[in-house]
């Protein structure tokens, strides 16, 4: 009777060790997976202290939470991504709690705490990434003794005088992404998806266009940094920038679809300053630290090659919403102007279309319509086109009056060099057979 007296205090001594009082809890694991890594997210219920070891033989990363109980479900092996074999958790002390992420391989890894913001609670981000990436000898490629990250001042006159020798090349930017969902309706509508997929239909109906290629910046539900988009576009060598978003205000009444440049001078009204304040928190919720980013945006802010763009962009802009006002209301009559850092490439005209509100109940019906995306895709291709046929595009990439030809060249190669075709050079030049001479000069506009 004596030993069955005590058991009770001895559970109850043992739970007492086993969760020390005030402990943060793991309220959730999340996991997102983009190209060039995987995040995993720890949602906490407050701050917490931690230690990070990296082990080898086999590969480990060993993340020790002081006072922290596990709350939350860890993912199965097929969910784990492309870095880990799995992630195991244990106590191997009082009062800590053990994350052990068992790696496929040696990675980078990247972790970092964040407080609350609008979406999340306090948050521990690890980022995993190889280690020694493959880069590619295109967009990646540095000059001898140039430094990672180092930003670029670029003369945004390159376009008038660089004749065109490739197909247009449009970067397709949707909005958001993995743990940042933008804005949410009423039907619980998020908008991260909502931009993708009318992003995945603006990038094929801009790709039936004859000498126009769309890139998108992702193609999966991931977060980017807001720098990385239109560092992006840059490895694309993009001609035109289009950001897609769908985002809410706190006035439910708001509505209508609406075309956004980038502004250095200040917004054009209270709504382009509201959103885009709001978009250029995105990093915040996206857990991304801007301690590095003022100088770089300060830069650019600063540099007057961005007039010239800026004035392009408005005039693309301008094409856009002309399309955009054919499928229902704008929020706008003309093209607004805010400080987008997603805007602010100095020598590629960018664009931030406002496909409609989510958090207008009428327009959140017709932003998950899969036709109705489809009708936004199509009037923005149009828009897109029209520009690049008819707007100051047209006069600053304008093709050379003719080509002479030198040794190596056939007519094929010329064809693709401009971006025709075979049989239009013949019918311009009256060329029965495919034979050309040195020093001959083809015409190559009618």
């Amino acid at each position: 009777m004596l030993l069955l007296g005590r058991l009770p205090r001895i559970f109850i001594l043992l739970f007492f060790f086993a969760c020390p009082l005030n402990a943060a809890d793991v309220k959730n694991l999340r996991l997102w997976h983009g190209p060039d890594k995987s995040r995993l997210v720890f949602d906490l219920s407050e701050p917490i202290i931690y230690n990070v070891y990296e082990l080898s033989n086999p590969e480990r990363l060993v993340i020790d939470m002081e006072n922290v109980i596990f709350n939350s479900v860890l993912p199965d092996q097929k969910t784990v991504g492309p870095y880990l074999h799995r992630i195991r958790q244990g106590i191997p002390h009082n009062g800590v709690l053990r994350i052990v992420l068992d790696l496929k391989t040696p990675v980078r890894s990247s972790i970092t705490v964040h407080k609350p913001n609008d979406v999340y609670g306090h948050r521990l981000v690890i980022d995993l990434s190889q280690r020694f990436p493959q880069i590619d000898a295109v967009s990646e490629k540095k000059e001898p003794g140039s430094a990672v990250h180092q930003p670029t001042v670029v003369n945004p006159s390159r376009k008038v005088i660089e004749k065109k020798a490739k197909p247009i090349m449009v970067v397709i930017d949707a909005g958001h992404g993995g743990e940042d969902p933008g804005a949410v309706g009423s039907k619980k509508t998020r908008e991260k998806n909502v931009v993708l997929s009318i992003a995945k239909k603006l990038e094929r109906a801009i790709n039936t266009y004859p000498g126009m290629v769309a890139r998108l910046t992702r193609n999966g539900d991931y977060y980017i940094s807001l720098r990385e988009r239109t560092n992006l576009a840059r490895k694309a060598d993009a001609d035109l920038f289009i950001s897609i978003h769908a985002d809410g205000f706190y006035k439910k009444t708001a509505r209508g679809m609406s075309v956004y440049a980038l502004s250095n001078k200040g917004a054009t009204s209270e709504t382009a300053r509201w959103l885009a304040d709001k978009e250029n928190a995105s990093d915040l919720i996206g857990g991304i630290s801007l301690h590095d980013k003022d100088d770089m945006l300060a830069q650019v802010l600063l540099d007057l090659s961005m007039s010239k763009t800026v004035s392009d962009s408005i005039a693309f802009a301008r094409f856009v919403l002309k399309n955009l006002r054919t499928l229902g209301p704008v929020h706008s009559e003309k093209v607004e102007q805010a400080g987008f850092a997603v805007l602010k490439s100095p020598d590629i005209p960018s664009i931030l279309v406002e496909t409609g509100y989510i958090t207008n109940p009428r327009e959140e019906k017709l932003l998950r319509s899969s036709r109705y995306q489809q009708k936004l895709a199509n009037a923005i291709a149009t828009g897109v086109n029209s520009y690049i046929k008819n707007g100051d595009f047209a006069l600053n990439n304008q093709v050379p009056a003719q080509h002479v030809v030198k040794t190596g060249d056939s007519l094929s190669v010329i064809a693709q060099k401009y971006n025709t075709s075979v049989n239009q050079l013949k019918k311009i030049n009256s060329i029965n057979g495919n034979q050309i001479n040195v020093g001959q000069k083809l015409r190559l506009r009618e």
